[in-house]
């Protein structure tokens, strides 16, 4: 299955980092150039274990439904959002924070399995794994800007 790691060193402290990632508001704000909207499930506030939200977005110029929960957290180190329906086959999305000197390094760790089979399989290949860094990199440098502005 495909693995997208990415790191990110914030200036702002652990705890403010953790909870802005598990912040509806901030995740909308974060993905608006999918338009990216929380329809259902937990539709503000921060997340928390348990919790579903249910996302609709378009991406690749389709409009889309998925649904993820919060399926374990260790505040303010850890938490893992998984989906439970939508676009992939499936995800685990584990967002992991460590606080060195003052600075937290936020650490996304998407591991995800395309739908449809050997068509998927060619599609990440050919756009979807590049298209789904991005996409992780552009909320990530959202939440590391929202964060050291505070």
């Amino acid at each position: 299955m495909p693995v997208i790691y990415l790191e990110t060193f914030i200036e702002a402290p652990i705890e403010t980092c953790f909870d802005l990632a598990r912040d509806i508001d901030i995740h909308m704000k974060s993905t608006k150039e999918t338009n990216e909207k929380a329809i259902g499930g937990v539709t503000s506030g921060l997340l928390e274990v348990g919790d579903f939200v249910t996302w609709e977005a378009t991406h690749l110029g389709v409009k889309q439904t998925l649904t993820a929960q919060v399926t374990a957290m260790n505040r303010p180190d850890w938490f893992i959002d998984e989906m439970v329906a939508g676009a992939f086959h499936s995800f685990v999305h584990t967002h992991r924070f460590e606080e060195m000197d003052g600075v937290t390094l936020m650490i996304d760790q998407f591991i995800y399995k395309a739908p449809f089979g050997i068509a998927g399989t060619i599609a990440n290949v050919i756009f979807l794994k590049r298209y789904m860094h991005r996409f992780l990199h552009k909320r990530a440098t959202t939440l590391k800007a929202i964060a050291e502005e505070n």
